[in-house]
């Protein structure tokens, strides 16, 4: 393709992708982070129809495979992409093309025969319930900042917050009373989120003794503020996270989204159904909340044993025989080796 020509066609799809973007951002609500990916992702589609001599409006259903393979697989010394952020292109070229269709740009969407590559079936990392105790227990002492850190990590655990969601937190989304919060989500989505006891424990002690210092005269709408009482950046709140996780010896295991996955995978270790799930994580769609049910085969004997009947009967038994032969045992050997033991 000559330059002028290749010009011509990084000039059309971008103004096609500014009509598109404004679009999205009037009838869905998405947000400016969603709506910058989305650009990215077409003009990262425009540079691989230049090089393919290809029209944006004339694509076929096996150029924008070939696309999507690149993409999967890496080229030009570039490794492939996340598995995320993959499905997440695609879903950026469906919604284009079906824009270009319902605004008769085009007359056939070549998105409707788009087939991803297989997954490569990367669960999320979580963490059991003894590293989630460890990282709540770092934040200490009394100070605003110590109160504040202890709070939002507690609560992101106990609610399941994206980062987005809990930085945009605003006082008047929150009811400790009712134990309850409001979270406005992705499409600026909102649902209602319970709130653990130990959560409103540690939000009522930073809101009396730690936000108003930090806060000052301030008139500041947001939960978590910044040191200068300022509502808390992504940034910020990456920093707070990571430095915990730094303490704990979890830095390798986790960024703040890891709260949300771990939440939700406790969730259903303790017997939460799918769809509450769904509707407490926001997911449009259940698909989205199945990955959570990859549940390990500890967590698996951990909820057997906690949850049959007959199973508890035998463990009460096993536990009673344990302390009839305990006297019994030889020095140093554990009784209780036989007996089903806790993961977490």
């Amino acid at each position: 393709m000559a330059i002028a020509e290749a010009s011509t066609v990084q000039r059309r799809l971008t103004d096609l992708t500014l009509e598109f973007l404004a679009a999205l951002e009037l009838e869905r609500g998405l947000s400016r982070n969603t709506l910058e990916a989305y650009r990215s992702d077409l003009q990262q589609l425009g540079l691989f129809l230049a090089r393919r001599d290809r029209d944006p409006l004339e694509v076929t259903p096996a150029d924008l495979n070939a696309f999507v393979s690149e993409l999967a697989d890496g080229h030009d010394g570039k490794p492939p992409v996340a598995p995320a952020t993959l499905q997440r292109k695609i879903a950026c070229l469906r919604s284009f093309y079906r824009h270009l269709r319902r605004e008769q740009i085009i007359d056939h969407d070549p998105t409707a025969e788009l087939r991803p590559p297989r997954s490569r079936g990367r669960l999320p990392k979580v963490l059991s319930r003894d590293e989630v105790n460890r990282l709540l227990s770092q934040p200490r002492g009394t100070s605003p900042a110590a109160l504040r850190d202890r709070a939002l990590l507690e609560t992101m655990y106990a609610c399941g917050l994206r980062a987005s969601e809990a930085i945009t937190l605003e006082l008047s989304e929150i009811d400790l009373e009712a134990g309850m919060l409001r979270a406005r989500g992705k499409g600026s989505k909102e649902r209602l989120v319970p709130i653990g006891s130990k959560a409103v424990a540690t939000l009522e002690t930073y809101l009396a003794r730690g936000r108003p210092q930090l806060v000052g005269i301030r008139d500041e709408p947001h939960v978590f503020v910044n040191l200068r009482g300022a509502g808390l950046s992504r940034q910020g709140l990456y920093r707070i996270v990571q430095t915990h996780a730094r303490s704990a010896g979890l830095e390798q295991r986790m960024s703040p989204h890891t709260l949300r996955h771990t939440f939700a995978t406790h969730l259903l270790a303790g017997g939460c159904d799918l769809r509450s799930l769904q509707e407490m994580l926001g997911h449009a769609d259940i698909g989205t909340t199945q990955i959570y049910t990859h549940l390990s085969a500890d967590r698996l004997r951990d909820v057997y044993f906690d949850a049959h009947p007959r199973a508890q009967i035998e463990a009460r038994r096993a536990s009673g025989s344990t302390a009839a032969a305990g006297s019994n045992a030889p020095a140093g050997s554990n009784a209780a080796a036989d007996r089903p033991a806790a993961s977490d």
